[in-house]
């Protein structure tokens, strides 16, 4: 996902500065300034945070499950922890932050580190955009379609039509429209996307 909206942002003409591991380098696209740093260490790349507009947040487990709950606590909260005190030092206008749909009847610790990420910011007292999605479809995470006739059944069932919407699934394409449109039309004070705001997110020319 980062790969992607560095790419679509350096395309609009954004000055990026991406935060990436000594020796992944190679791993961005062309375009951005590489800032090599420790995502869960603010002081590695704060002074690079200075002059900017928006920090974006991405940083997580890769492909979360239950089976992964002790690893939120120790990367995910950590690291929004150091971008908040990056973005609140450096005088960020706006934080982006790739959160998660909430409430849901699993992935609990997921949901509550993500949580917990959300209220550090408001805490911050910093102007935000939240994203929430639930199941991102892409390369390698397809299997999700085989529900679509389920999700369109319960999104015309009154009693569940509000919990499938909030859980339904988005493309790629979509989060990518949805995160470029967060750091281009940024709101004061707090706005939440959820699965609905993002499905509407077209891709820009």
């Amino acid at each position: 996902m980062g790969t992607r909206l560095i790419a679509s942002l350096c395309a609009r003409g954004h000055a990026v500065r991406a935060l990436v591991r000594p020796g992944s380098e190679s791993k961005l696209p062309s375009g951005p300034t590489a800032i090599r740093g420790n995502a869960l260490d603010s002081s590695s790349y704060a002074e690079h945070v200075r002059g900017s507009d928006v920090l974006v947040h991405l940083v997580g487990v890769a492909h979360p499950s239950p089976a992964k709950a002790k690893q939120f606590p120790m990367i995910d909260l950590p690291s929004v922890e150091a971008a908040v005190a990056a973005a609140k030092a450096a005088g960020v206008a706006h934080f982006v932050y790739l959160s998660v749909a909430q409430p849901a009847p699993v992935m609990k610790d997921f949901i509550s580190v993500r949580a917990r990420g959300e209220n550090l910011i408001r805490e911050a007292g910093l102007n935000a955009t939240f994203l929430r999605p639930w199941y991102v479809l892409g390369p390698g995470h397809w299997w999700p379609v085989a529900l679509m006739p389920l999700y369109w059944m319960w999104e015309r069932i009154p009693s569940t039509r509000d919990a499938a919407r909030r859980l339904g699934l988005v493309t790629i394409g979509q989060m990518t429209a949805a995160l470029v449109e967060a750091v281009e039309a940024p709101a004061p004070g707090i706005c939440v996307m959820e699965v609905p705001a993002i499905r509407r997110a077209r891709e820009k020319p």
